[in-house]
């Protein structure tokens, strides 16, 4: 018989299981069951190595933990089940005696996953990192559309005292010479982004007007899935720049999926999840996210997507998701990827607002532009 508190195994905030000396399960938590993508009935009786899939030999790890009585933590292993894809995580294995001080042979297993804390840190990096990129930008920007404004003007003047046919490389100048202005233009606005003048926004408002947007637009050769929660409260932010954060999203859904495909927008209240911040609060329940089946995000740069300048897409800036993962750091929120082929999902997490605010009327005006 295990005896333990009950409030206090149902309150643990991480998966928890208890084995017995055979390795089988004879206790889940809640947070193990979601985690694992299976019911209590289906996991106890069962070998954990059945249904615990763990990127590490841990036999002899649970051997030397029944032998010394000791605990033991093992950091960065890949955790999943039959049911869900693997994530990083730290486990804590520790052996259980009972009330009288007794070797029981059974064992707790503590798994704690490193996906959400890893991303936070993410998340917190990239206002550093976009700080040092926005000042090279815009340094290199300004200095390099002068000369272009020069050469372009000094090919204009050319092309008047040539031929039809020397005309095409002088059209050619101009015609880069405008194309280069252009990028550079985007790499200033990335930078000149204001503080956020934030309102109470009914966030389904925003999502509404960027899927109508991207329907007519980039997105008409996709098919766009509203699965919202209709009891979302309001958040705190400014209506256009999440419309832009959003319309870059469904852009970049549109444009992994070229010959068609499924883009799902779903809204969900999470309680949990939470930021750590100066002033003590932190709560970033609002989730929202943006789910496509196309190809997936590269391997090589899945990891550094919100980072300026890095993109997947041959022509691409590489500065649409580091301006959306901007935006959302100054509203206080945070935003996750995960991607796999046949589905990427973008997770953006935002703050309630205050519940003295009122609704922010939508702004008919959409000032907002997509790099």
């Amino acid at each position: 018989m295990i005896e333990y508190d009950i409030d206090l195994w149902a309150s643990l905030p991480i998966p928890a299981l208890i084995l017995d000396d055979a390795d089988c399960i004879l206790e889940s938590n809640a947070v193990a069951e979601a985690f694992l993508n299976s019911s209590a009935k289906m996991l106890i009786g069962a070998s954990v190595w059945d249904k615990v899939m763990i990127d590490s030999p841990l036999e002899t790890s649970f051997q030397r933990v029944r032998k010394d009585h000791s605990a033991l933590f093992i950091n960065d292993v890949d955790v999943g089940s039959g049911e869900r894809a693997p994530v990083l995580c730290n486990i804590q294995i520790a052996s259980l005696s009972s009330s009288k001080g007794e070797r029981t042979g059974k064992i707790l297993l503590l798994i704690s996953p490193r996906e959400i804390a890893d991303r936070l840190g993410r998340s917190h990096s990239v206002k550093t990192s976009a700080k040092s990129a926005i000042g090279m930008a815009e340094m290199l920007a300004h200095e390099i559309k002068n000369p272009l404004a020069g050469i372009t003007g000094a090919a204009q003047l050319l092309a008047m005292n040539l031929s039809n046919d020397d005309q095409e490389m002088t059209d050619l100048i101009v015609q880069e010479c405008r194309r280069i202005v252009k990028l550079l233009e985007q790499v200033e606005q990335f930078g000149n982004v204001l503080k956020p003048q934030c309102t109470a926004v009914n966030i389904h408002d925003v999502l509404d007007r960027a899927r109508r947007s991207a329907m007519v637009g980039f997105g008409a050769h996709m098919e766009i899935i509203e699965d919202y929660d209709p009891s979302m409260p309001p958040t705190w932010g400014d209506m256009d720049q999440l419309l832009q954060a959003f319309l870059n999203l469904l852009k970049n859904a549109s444009e992994a999926n070229k010959n068609g495909g499924k883009i799902r927008i779903h809204t969900f209240y999470e309680n949990s999840m939470r930021l750590r911040r100066t002033d003590g609060s932190g709560s970033v329940p609002l989730q929202i996210e943006i789910i496509d089946d196309g190809p997936g995000l590269p391997s090589e740069i899945a990891g550094d997507i919100f980072e300026p300048f890095v993109s997947g897409r041959e022509n691409g800036t590489g500065l649409g998701l580091a301006l959306v993962s901007k935006i959302i750091s100054e509203h206080q929120g945070w935003i996750a990827v995960d991607s796999s082929p046949g589905r990427t999902v973008f997770r953006i997490s935002l703050p309630v607002a205050p519940k003295e605010s009122a609704i922010d009327a939508p702004n008919t005006q959409n000032k907002t532009e997509i790099l």
